[in-house]
Parts: structure tokens; C-alpha cells; sequence
């Protein structure tokens, strides 16, 4: 089935328009998910809003929208009111800056979309997309929809290009808000625990080596509910209290346990620091034996000399 298009946008690069089709590069995972029901007879059941002062049902032609300032204390929005206050949408990417991919967070990221080039404009889309994969840059945007504003970030992927919907500065939390505890690592701990990664480390990363298992045993359990069949469920695993572990026999022991990869990622992979001093090999130490032909040779003319004495 062919991927359908949900927006046609402008990306605004310097004074060259490019016009693109938006595509959506994700999709639900079709999550099972289960209705409410009465106990009694099995039938739906139907959400309603409960005035909490009068205790009556109120119909959702009576509702509106507030902001509650102060405890209780609301301040009232009407529907031509909010909409005026929402972002007018935009058809238009306006690039503002570009910076290396790797300076943004994957923290930042949010939902990510696809550009395709639209009518007449294959060779500008493909001159923005060459540039930015030769440059090793990302471009910085703005672009608004749905009555919101939102920072987006171009960059380059296969042979096209992805827009990234970026979170702002205040929807991220600082990792500094959180009380983390700073431990002494030891040298041999930091030798066996890189070793550990490296043996399961591989150059790329295959998403679809990955399946919901969850989701799988789910899914196998409605089938037998439908089928008639009667399910049986596992006893949980009983929990146990913190055990105190040696760390390096747990590390030796994870290396004996996991299975090599059958490539290592060596580019990303930054070279051990020791901390103890490099020593020569020990060939190097070692004095250099000449060929016993290149001996003879030396010791020829020797020879002549004392004959002529």
C-alpha cells in the first residue's frame, strides 16, 4: 500500500522554496485495548460528566473550558477565544540555522515525519539533502499546526529526509534535578566492564530483531478466551531482598554468560586509557641477531688485514 501524503509544506532554504509532501513516518502499533463493561450483564458502559456541586449528569453542550488560577477559582475561555489565541497554521519550514546532528539530544526528539520533494521540487530537495549529509549538519526550523508552534530539525536519512519534532527547553527536565551519587570506579572494574560491552556490541542497530512480547501474549490469550479454552495463569516468580554481589564476579561472570556479536563497532569504540605505563614490547628489548652471513661479511676484511701483517 502506498504511503499517503498529509500535508504539502514549503521549506524556506536561504531564498529557494522547496516544496515538499508530509508524510508520517511512524504508525500505531495497533495496541489491544479493552472496553469497560458492566459486571452484571456484560454490557458498555458510557462516560459521564458529574457536576461535583449539584451532583447531576451535565451534557457536553453545557461544558466549557477554564483555568484555574487559585484554589477553586477559575477564569472561563470561550470556544472563539481559544481558537483565536492558537498558532495560525503554516505551510511554511522556515530554516533558521543549522548545527551538527549530534549536538541535539535525542532527549529533544519528538515525533519525526517524512519530506518527500512535491511538483518541481526533486532538484532543490536534493540539493539541501546532499548538502546537509556532506556537511554533517542538521537544519533548524519552525514550523506551526494543529494551533501550535513547534522547533523541527531537517536532516538527512537513506536518500531523503526526516523532519524531527523537537520538544522545547522547558517540556525537558534537567538530569541535574535528580540526587545521583558519585562512586569510585576501579581500573580492573572498568577493564571488565568495557570487555562486557564491547563482546555485545554491533555495528548496526536492527529494529526488527525486536518484537512486543507483550503484546504476543496478550494477543494469545484473547484467542483462547474466544475459542472456549480456559486460561492458565503462571505463578509470579517470588521476590527475593537485595542480595550483596562482588562486582567484578558478577562481571566475569556476565562475560562467560553472553554470547560474542559477530561484529564489533571499532569507529565508535574511544581507545582504553591505562593507568599504568606503556612498556616496550618485548622484541624491542630484546638484542638484534644478525644473519650469519652479514657476520662473515664483517669479519672478512679482519682477517685480511692480519694476514698482510
Amino acid at each position: 500500500m502506498a504511503a499517503r501524503s498529509i500535508a504539502s509544506l514549503t521549506i524556506s532554504f536561504g531564498l529557494v522554496a522547496i516544496p515538499v509532501k508530509l508524510y508520517s513516518a511512524t504508525q500505531s502499533s495497533s495496541a489491544i485495548s479493552f472496553n469497560l463493561l458492566h459486571k452484571k450483564d456484560g454490557s458498555r458502559l458510557k462516560q459521564q460528566y458529574i457536576c461535583i456541586k449539584e451532583g447531576v449528569v451535565v451534557e457536553r453542550d453545557e461544558i466549557v473550558k477554564g483555568y484555574e488560577f487559585a484554589k477553586d477559582q477559575y477564569v472561563i475561555f470561550s470556544p472563539d477565544e481559544l481558537k483565536a489565541l492558537e498558532e495560525a497554521a503554516s505551510h511554511a519550514v522556515d530554516i533558521t540555522e543549522f548545527v551538527p546532528v549530534s549536538v541535539v539530544d535525542p532527549v529533544y526528539f519528538d515525533k519525526a515525519y517524512y519530506l518527500a520533494p512535491d511538483k518541481g521540487g526533486a532538484k532543490p530537495y536534493s540539493l539541501l539533502t546532499q548538502a546537509l549529509r556532506e556537511t554533517g549538519l542538521s537544519a533548524i526550523g519552525r514550523w506551526a499546526a494543529r494551533g501550535k508552534q513547534y522547533i523541527v530539525m531537517l536532516r538527512p536519512i537513506e536518500d531523503g529526509l526526516v523532519m524531527q519534532q523537537l520538544l522545547y527547553a522547558d517540556e525537558v527536565r534537567s538530569i541535574k534535578e535528580l540526587d545521583i551519587p558519585k562512586a569510585e570506579v576501579r581500573d580492573s572494574e572498568l577493564q571488565l566492564a568495557r570487555k562486557l560491552v564491547e563482546q555485545g556490541a554491533s555495528d548496526a542497530f536492527d529494529p526488527g530483531a525486536y518484537s512486543d512480547e507483550v503484546k504476543a501474549r496478550i494477543q494469545a490469550a484473547i484467542d483462547k478466551k474466544v475459542a472456549g479454552q480456559e486460561i492458565t495463569l503462571a505463578e509470579p516468580p517470588p521476590t527475593e531482598g537485595a542480595k550483596v554481589i562482588d562486582l567484578m564476579e558478577a562481571l566475569r561472570a556476565s562475560l562467560e554468560k553472553a554470547p560474542a556479536r559477530g561484529k564489533r563497532v571499532e569507529a565508535a569504540r574511544a581507545p582504553a586509557r591505562s593507568t599504568e605505563p606503556e612498556r616496550a614490547p618485548a622484541r624491542a628489548l630484546e638484542p638484534q641477531r644478525k644473519p650469519a652471513r652479514a657476520v662473515e661479511q664483517e669479519r672478512a676484511p679482519a682477517r685480511k688485514t692480519a694476514r698482510k701483517k
